[in-house]
């Protein structure tokens, strides 16, 4: 989940699940970034947080709010970036996936965990079968992970919203 509000909105959803859940929490705080009056978790359902014509930033649990801010770091360059939050990764949302690839030419993952077998995978699944476009993950690169603090960890991995925008100009330029 993104923030506590999507936290809560999905262990409600998972205790109406019928069949196997799995959920990942992550330790840092995070902005809040839903209205708890009004949110409206779906299993299986991605949430288009920003519309954007150059690119598609995809998104999950504590890296949605660093999506955000890569947005409007890339603002200042003139680049129109999209932003998606996927909560859920199996079943992925492949309607919101494709949509974004067709409307915007490039995708970029952003994930707290290993690109190999997560939301950077499973993203390019539906791309590749769907709508290929050039995509770009963000999140560790298939190494062993360290122990230390948490902010220097997401330093050390490049999980910051510098990387992430520094990314979304690269696959850009992969659209030329």
């Amino acid at each position: 989940p993104a923030d506590h509000v999507e936290a809560m909105a999905a262990v409600e959803a998972a205790v109406k699940y019928e069949g196997p859940v799995y959920l990942r929490f992550g330790r840092l705080p995070v902005p809040q970034i839903y209205d708890e009056n009004t949110y409206k978790f779906e299993i299986g359902k991605g949430v288009q947080l920003e519309e954007g014509t150059d690119a598609t930033i995809i998104a999950t649990g504590l890296m949605v709010p660093y999506a955000l801010e890569a947005r409007e770091l890339l603002k200042a360059d003139g680049i129109d970036a999209a932003v998606v939050n996927i909560h859920t990764i199996k079943p992925i949302d492949r309607e919101i996936i494709k949509k974004a690839a067709e409307k915007t030419g490039a995708i970029v993952t952003a994930e707290e965990h290993n690109v190999n077998c997560g939301l950077g995978s499973a993203v390019a699944e539906v791309i590749c079968e769907e709508c290929p476009v050039p995509m770009l993950r963000v999140g560790t690169q298939d190494v062993f992970g360290k122990s230390g603090k948490p902010y220097e960890l997401l330093k050390e991995y490049g999980l910051s919203a510098e990387n992430i925008a520094e990314n979304v100009k690269k696959a850009i330029a992969l659209k030329k």
